[in-house]
């Protein structure tokens, strides 16, 4: 991540570091309890089968709690990051008035700038989950079923060998596309037609490439998503298993490529939060303070 927006987001998280701990603690107690998950439906589905229905109704029980941490999650999650964008707001439009920066460039930037809030509330929660389902779930399958483990950890690897070229091409793109996000408003200002449907048409071509790029991703890890579950169907199918045991298995693959299917997002939100960083000064600065006594 470019410097600039590594030091914004530090800065964040400095001033706020109390209400993030909160905030991401419960999303790790959030993403630990759906990794049991799978687990725990194997286990009530094979308490069922054996008419053992006191057993199977801990499943429900963990459904739940589950559901519960979540919901607290939700909750204090938009109290949180509506607090940190009314100050992130604030420190743009101050230090962007400071620069001599016209307005327009100040309205932009300031939309802009909620991406940082974006980044802790939305993304960053979603790149923790992917991540702890993604390793989680392979590293849960060493013990359920090792030879479907090992598939994906293969798959892993391939897309790893991949991954710096792709996000390459992503920052290239997200910065042509914000540097003209950044020029709206004057080219809404000139009101010329034809001006206009220049610059939607090229903001619209950026944004096609990008989709594009997702729609490829999604395709080559749907792929990759086939031959897991092609794996996994040969293996369990070769020995003499439990329905629990299959669920157990199918699942935790499922969690894998689902939360490899998000990747491709999650990057290119990254690439758009490096080149924003690039552009704004939302860092909180000592005469910010002497203004507001002043």
């Amino acid at each position: 991540m470019q410097n600039n927006a590594f030091k914004t987001l530090k800065g964040i998280v400095a001033e706020h570091n109390k209400k993030l701990i909160l905030t991401f603690a419960l999303v790790l107690a959030e993403n630990g309890l759906f990794l049991a998950y799978p687990i725990f439906a194997g286990f009530a589905i094979n308490a069922i089968m054996q008419g053992n229905t006191l057993n199977a109704l801990i499943y429900a029980l963990f459904v739940l709690i589950a559901w519960l941490v979540g919901a607290i999650r939700r909750r204090v999650d938009t109290q949180v990051f509506a607090n940190i964008y009314a100050k992130l707001a604030v420190n743009v439009i101050m230090n962007e008035k400071q620069n001599a920066k016209d307005d327009s460039a100040i309205i932009a930037r300031v939309a802009l700038s909620r991406e940082f809030v974006n980044f802790f509330e939305t993304h960053f929660p979603m790149f923790f989950t992917s991540v702890i389902s993604i390793i989680g779930s392979a590293f849960m399958l060493i013990f359920v079923e090792p030879k479907v483990a090992v598939a994906c950890f293969t798959v892993m690897t391939f897309f790893l060998i991949f991954l710096p070229r792709y996000i390459k091409k992503n920052d290239d793109l997200y910065l042509r596309l914000n540097d003209r996000l950044e020029k709206e408003a004057k080219v809404i200002g000139v009101f010329n037609k034809s001006t206009l449907n220049r610059h939607y048409d090229v903001v619209s071509k950026f944004r096609i490439a990008i989709s594009n790029r997702e729609a490829m991703s999604y395709f080559i890890i749907g792929i990759s998503a086939s031959l897991l579950f092609l794996v996994a169907i040969i293996v369990l199918s070769s020995q003499r298993t439990n329905a629990g045991h299959i669920y157990s298995v199918m699942t935790y693959i499922w969690n894998f490529v689902i939360s490899l299917d998000d990747s491709p997002k999650l990057i290119e939100e990254f690439s758009n939060l490096k080149d924003i960083g690039k552009r704004i000064d939302a860092q909180k600065k000592d005469n910010d303070a002497q203004q507001e006594r002043s």
